[in-house]
């Protein structure tokens, strides 16, 4: 599989990357050892850089599937701590729980974040550069939906690693158009900054179009890398095979079968409204009447964000 160097950073990557948010409880919530096969096939199959963050809660499969097939792959990992001292515990617990001496990339976890947020979240990107000192942390960067905030990241020396969400519908994408987006990870890439895009399907959305998706990401001036989540053996072999331009047209994934959705229980939600902050890409409203949350499909990226941000437990994967 086509490899390429993050960046600035010297860190080699495939082009294919394993994105571990899907398998785990915000979505699919699979069994810690039907993660852990998936992910061990995937780096069997060659793929050497897996996406993952604290919040995914899926550390553990990771750890274990480095064990089984003693691989040690690229690890990205981030965290939506605003403080120093929340981003210093999310940094040891991504070591302690991969089981790692060092972590390759920690990223500032910020979707939705505006422009501000290297100026709000200066402790947080403060104890990441002070862990890259320690040679605890290879390459510090920062997610993000917003296209301002992805064009002031290429102006930032302490900033190595920029992950962007991008689709060819401009699906999530906040504070700019598609073409912004792209025009930001030009910029970047011309800074010597990593670039791995996020979300290329949005969020499983276009998966009836995955060869135009995939395309059309792979035609997007400056990026290193592309993190797709998959939950099966089938979905890696296939993903492996179309990186590696030798794969079966007749086994191209659809909607058919595929009903992933997030659905707010009525008689659980307490209308606090915790979801609606934390949902990157503003898909979940107020019913004024009810007072409950309601999840509006057509902004939906299926990330779910809203599940972890719930106290009550009202959103669901149905």
């Amino acid at each position: 599989m086509k490899k390429n160097i993050l960046g600035s950073t010297g860190i080699e990557v495939t082009e294919l990357c394993f994105g571990a948010l899907p398998m785990g409880p915000r979505q699919k919530n699979m069994s810690v050892e039907d993660c852990t096969a998936v992910v061990a096939a995937a780096l069997e199959k060659g793929i050497n850089f897996v996406d993952t963050a604290q919040m995914y809660e899926t550390y553990a499969p990771i750890r274990e599937a480095m064990k089984i097939t003693g691989i040690r792959p690229v690890i990205a990992s981030k965290s939506a701590a605003p403080d120093y001292n929340g981003m210093e515990s999310a940094v040891n617990e991504a070591l302690k729980q991969l089981d790692i001496d060092c972590m390759d990339i920690f990223l500032l976890h910020s979707a939705r974040a505006g422009e501000k947020v290297f100026e709000e979240r200066a402790g947080a990107l403060q104890c990441l550069k002070d862990y890259k000192t320690r040679g605890l942390i290879k390459a510090v960067g920062i997610s993000t939906h917003d296209t301002r905030v992805a064009m002031l990241a290429a102006g930032r020396q302490d900033i190595d690693i920029v992950f962007p969400i991008v689709n060819k519908s401009g699906a999530g994408i906040l504070n700019g158009t598609l073409k912004d987006m792209l025009e930001a990870i030009r910029v970047n890439h011309a800074a010597g900054k990593g670039v791995y895009l996020m979300k290329v399907l949005a969020g499983g959305n276009l998966i009836d179009s995955y060869c135009e998706c995939i395309d059309f990401a792979r035609n997007i001036e400056g990026y290193h890398s592309i993190a797709i989540g998959m939950v099966s053996l089938q979905e890696v072999d296939f993903n492996v095979a179309y990186f590696n331009n030798n794969y079966d047209p007749k086994k191209t994934p659809t909607l058919k079968g595929y009903s992933k959705r997030f659905q707010v229980f009525e008689k659980l939600c307490k209308g606090c409204g915790h979801c609606i902050e934390a949902c990157p890409n503003y898909a979940i409203d107020f019913d004024e009447d009810n007072k409950r949350a309601v999840i509006n499909e057509s902004r939906c990226l299926t990330c779910g964000y809203c599940t972890s941000a719930c106290p009550e437990f009202a959103i669901r994967a149905i």
